[in-house]
């Protein structure tokens, strides 16, 4: 599997606080049966002031220690760039890193507030050749009151990424909720980990892959879990699944959403609590 929004960087955010922590995630990630991993630190200016030129010599550092230690992952260079007026110039200019270079970046809204003029925002960047994929929403306070939003920056071309442990309860029964609606609206284009330690954000995909599988198949499992996310590094063209239709999305037969809650809840149980 690949997982293309992780904080395994040591001592730059909120994430991994150390080599020993990154090195202890890195293992248990491959032992998952992750083999890519993209760096994604925040990037947020005043808080973490993190940048393309020091992402890469941090990358690359960590991959020297995996190499010496002999762990089979291969790193990637990203971040999770929060939303700025002058963000387009940023990406140009690298100062913000898309995935691998590519046309692709990570973008994280706030949390409990949808920015004024989102939509737009969004189209600008599109405009000027960069493809965001917006990370969690389904974790985002804001998205229950305006899932319109995210239908509508689904449909100009923004890819949609869950975080593995919001579809296997692990962020509570909201945003548990949310993925199952995602999913049986056919919106979903990759899952990642958004892992942060060995704890309570780990770098874990393999439960949330088995829950896709149960619920949509070995095909839409493999192609949210590998095929996109390798396509995406590959800088190929990834059109949203969401937006290659009309929104709303198509409608799955009738009980669709019932069977895939009850798919999950037959995996993990029915343990929404609130996190």
């Amino acid at each position: 599997m690949i997982d293309l929004h992780t904080h395994i960087l040591p001592s730059c955010d909120d994430g991994s606080p150390d080599l020993a922590m990154s090195l202890a995630m890195a293992r248990m990630a491959v032992a998952d049966g992750i083999h890519v991993m993209a760096c994604t630190p925040h990037i947020m200016p005043g808080l973490y002031d993190n940048d393309g030129p020091g992402i890469q010599r941090r990358t690359e550092a960590l991959q020297a220690a995996l190499d010496d230690a002999g762990i089979e992952l291969r790193l990637v260079t990203g971040a999770d760039v929060h939303v700025a007026p002058d963000l387009a110039q940023k990406l140009a200019t690298g100062a913000a890193p898309t995935l691998a270079g590519t046309r692709y970046f990570l973008l994280e809204p706030p949390h409990h507030v949808l920015p004024p003029r989102f939509a737009e925002f969004t189209q600008s960047l599109i405009a000027a050749g960069f493809t965001p994929i917006l990370t969690h929403p389904e974790r985002l306070t804001w998205v229950s009151a305006h899932y319109d939003v995210v239908e509508r920056v689904n449909a100009m071309g923004v890819l949609i990424q869950l975080t593995a442990g919001s579809l296997t309860g692990n962020f509570g029964g909201s945003a548990q909720k949310l993925s199952e609606r995602m999913l049986s609206e056919g919106r979903v284009d990759l899952f990642a980990s958004d892992a942060h330690n060995l704890t309570g954000r780990p770098p874990i995909l393999s439960k949330a892959y088995a829950a896709v599988e149960a619920a949509l198949g070995a095909d839409e499992a493999q192609r949210m879990f590998v095929d996109t996310p390798y396509r995406i590094l590959a800088d190929d063209v990834v059109t949203p699944v969401g937006g290659r239709r009309a929104v709303p999305a198509r409608k799955r037969p009738s009980g669709f959403r019932d069977f895939l809650g009850n798919s999950m809840r037959r995996l993990f149980g029915d343990g929404r609590n609130e996190q």
